[in-house]
C-alpha cells in the first residue's frame, strides 16, 4: 500500500507557465550554466551514500549498497523546445524484465559499441521512439543516479526540435507522451511516497500528472533536475 506524504518542499514565488523561471530563454540559460559539460565519473562504493539514488530517502542507506557493481546505464532527458518547454517521457511496455509498465525516459544500458553515455542514451531515444539524434541539442549531464535494481544511470539533458515526430517499439514503450516542465520544476509537485517493498517499507518521490503517477527512479532524476537548474 502506498501511503503518500506532503510535498516535498513549498514553491515560494512560482512564475505563470511559459513566463519566468518557466520560460524557454530562462531555462536554456540555466541549464547552460549549472548542468555538467561532462558525465559523471562511475559508480564508487566509496562515495556511498553521498551518492543520488533510490537509496537517498531511506534511513537504513548503507543496507542497500549494491552487492557488485552496477549496470552501466544512461537516460536521455528530453525537454521539448516550446515556448513553454515540456519533458517528454515513455510509459513503457508491460512485457519488459525492468520497470514494466512505469514511465520512464528514453534510456538503457550503454553497450560496448557506444562511444560514450550520449551515444548511449541517443542510440536508447531511436530505438525504443523514434527520437532521431539530429533532433536533439546536448546541454549537459546531471549526477550519477543509482537505482534500487541495479543500474548507475548518467541522465543526459537534450533540447529537442518540437517538430519531432516518433515511431513507437511496441516490444518496449506503449506510450510517449509530453508534461510542462512548470509542473515538474514546482516542488509542491514533488510528493514523498513509501511503500512495503521486500518487507522493507521504502521511500521515494512521486508526480502525479493527470491521471499519470510518475515515480522512483524518474522521479528521483526529475528532482535532481529541479535542484540542478531551479533550486
Amino acid at each position: 500500500m502506498t501511503r503518500v506524504s506532503e510535498a516535498a518542499d513549498a514553491a515560494p514565488g512560482e512564475e505563470a507557465p511559459g513566463t519566468g523561471a518557466f520560460s524557454l530563454e530562462t531555462f536554456m540559460a540555466r541549464a547552460r550554466a549549472r548542468l555538467a559539460s561532462a558525465p559523471p565519473p562511475y559508480y564508487s562504493e566509496a562515495a556511498f551514500p553521498g551518492l543520488n539514488g533510490d537509496h537517498a530517502l531511506q534511513s537504513e542507506q548503507q543496507s542497500l549498497v549494491p552487492s557488485k557493481p552496477p549496470r552501466h546505464a544512461a537516460v536521455l532527458v528530453p525537454v521539448v523546445a516550446r515556448p513553454e518547454p515540456a519533458v517528454l517521457l515513455t510509459l513503457r511496455s508491460p512485457h519488459l524484465s525492468h520497470h514494466a509498465g512505469q514511465i520512464a525516459f528514453p534510456g538503457g544500458r550503454v553497450d560496448p559499441g557506444d562511444r560514450d553515455e550520449l551515444d548511449a542514451a541517443l542510440r536508447e531515444a531511436r530505438e525504443e521512439v523514434g527520437l532521431e539524434a539530429g533532433l536533439v541539442e546536448p546541454l549537459g549531464y546531471l549526477d550519477g543516479y543509482l537505482s534500487g535494481t541495479g543500474f548507475w544511470i548518467v541522465p543526459v539533458v537534450g533540447l529537442v526540435d518540437p517538430a519531432y515526430r516518433l515511431t513507437l517499439n511496441p516490444a518496449e514503450v506503449e506510450e510517449a507522451f509530453e508534461v510542462p516542465l512548470s509542473f515538474l520544476m514546482s516542488p509542491r509537485n514533488h510528493e514523498r511516497q513509501s511503500r512495503e517493498w521486500q518487507g522493507t517499507l521504502r521511500h521515494f518521490y512521486a508526480m502525479p500528472y493527470e491521471g499519470r503517477n510518475i515515480w522512483g527512479a524518474t522521479a528521483g532524476m526529475l528532482r535532481m533536475l529541479y535542484e540542478r537548474v531551479y533550486a
